[in-house]
């Protein structure tokens, strides 16, 4: 048995399942979960010594690579000073003013602990500053397991949502209303059907969490459009997406500005951090500012500000950033798509630069629906197969794989290489 193999056992009897998030359980594509001892640049390290070419990237905010030296130098510094004072600090301030110069739509901004935190915060802010109840959220877009977010659709685009998970009340779902992603006319149905009663339309702009989705043109200026119309939020989740798709996030490769913005990772350089920000108007109604109640004692924790501001800088200060991750992407993608042409495959990629995913269907991806036509069986064979490889993917077919300027183009080669060589394994 591998030193994984009997963590794993030992875990199973301490923590449900085995994990503390549910996707790392491997249930997805089989086997047993790898237990990570550290990481360096574009691998990872496992408990058994076995190396990994790393392709999540903890799920997206190691845009440089792991154990970045300025992170890692902003740490070791503000450690010093203790870990936590439950107080202002100077780096809040900094970390805030460099957010709203950084992405386009965002006045004033508020830290908090994780994703799934500055979504609910969100949430309740649009609906204070709009006096309504109801959201928008897409089949397939994951804005955290907050209870508004947990709802499956119904047997129409105007159907009240269902609970998603015991726990969730029913009255919580009758205020969640669901679409399909790049749907505009059922995002029309549902406004009709709920005049004056929706707060916010909230989304992944680009979504990662069930495989790299992008919108179709003119979508996402459709939503804009249908929010000022109507008087609703729009609400970018860029929990993926922020500082990694552009400076400035998907908002600024689009061109689109949202009202709020929600944030995490990448702004803590990979430490448990999240923020929610957008419009001064909007955001002048939080406590203590405001009326609308949000509090964290960690928020704004000074270790984490200070790995973000360094990450955060580092990614301001150099552009030359971007071009590379879309070099990266190209590459491999072009790659992947070469082995299938020569092994007959007519498999489907979605990618925009560092994110993709292989789904295991021949049908175009735009929605969950179509990703839900991918073959699961076969995408666990060729996850176990590229990780029998050195390549660490996301152990799920709904997840966006994410690239770092960490990897060479000899690594990506590898990869592209450990690619036809999984195919040809599996199929």
């Amino acid at each position: 048995m591998t030193t994984s193999e009997q963590l794993f056992e030992k875990a199973k009897t301490l923590i449900p399942g085995g994990v503390n998030s549910p996707v790392r359980a491997f249930r997805a594509v089989g086997g047993n979960p790898v237990f990570i001892k550290s990481a360096k640049g574009p691998y990872l390290f496992d408990e058994d010594g076995n190396r990994y070419i790393e392709l999540i990237n903890s799920w997206g905010p190691m845009v440089l690579g792991h154990a970045f030296e300025p992170v890692e130098d902003a740490v070791r510094e503000a450690i010093q000073h203790s870990f936590s004072f439950g107080a202002p600090t100077r780096k809040e301030v900094e970390m805030a003013e460099l957010i709203t110069e950084m992405v386009p739509s965002v006045e004033m901004v508020r830290m908090v602990n994780s994703g799934t935190e500055a979504t609910m915060a969100a949430i309740r802010v649009a609906r204070g500053f709009t006096g309504r109840d109801k959201l928008i959220k897409f089949e397939g877009c994951y804005h955290g397991h907050g209870d508004s977010f947990l709802i499956a659709a119904g047997s129409g685009a105007i159907t009240m949502g269902t609970p998603d998970s015991p726990g969730v009340t029913k009255a919580t779902a009758l205020d969640t209303l669901t679409a399909p992603f790049n749907d505009l006319h059922a995002v029309e149905r549902l406004i009709d059907a709920n005049a004056n009663q929706i707060a916010a339309i909230i989304l992944e702009p680009v979504v990662g969490n069930m495989g790299c989705v992008l919108p179709e043109p003119g979508f996402l200026q459709g939503l804009r459009d249908l929010c000022d119309k109507h008087a609703i939020l729009l609400i970018f989740d860029e929990v993926m997406t922020g500082f990694r798709l552009a400076k400035g996030g998907a908002q600024e490769r689009f061109g689109i500005r949202p009202d709020l913005t929600t944030m995490g990772k990448i702004i803590g350089g990979g430490m448990p951090v999240g923020a929610y920000g957008g419009r001064r108007d909007i955001m002048s109604i939080v406590s203590p500012a405001g009326p609308v109640y949000q509090a964290g004692t960690l928020s704004g924790n000074p270790i984490a500000m200070s790995a973000g501001l360094a990450m955060l800088r580092h990614l301001n200060d150099h552009p030359e950033v971007y071009a590379r991750l879309e070099e990266l992407g190209t590459r491999l993608t072009n790659g992947i798509r070469a082995s299938m042409v020569k092994l007959g495959l007519d498999f489907t990629i979605n990618h925009l630069g560092s994110m993709y995913t292989l789904f295991m269907t021949e049908r175009p991806v735009s929605n969950f629906v179509d990703a839900k036509t991918s073959d699961l069986p076969l995408f666990g064979r060729y996850f176990q197969a590229m990780l029998k490889r050195g390549v660490y993917l996301a152990p799920s077919q709904f997840e966006s794989l994410f690239l770092s300027v960490a990897l060479t183009d000899e690594l990506i080669d590898q990869v592209s290489w450990a690619n036809e060589e999984a195919l040809k394994e599996v199929i």
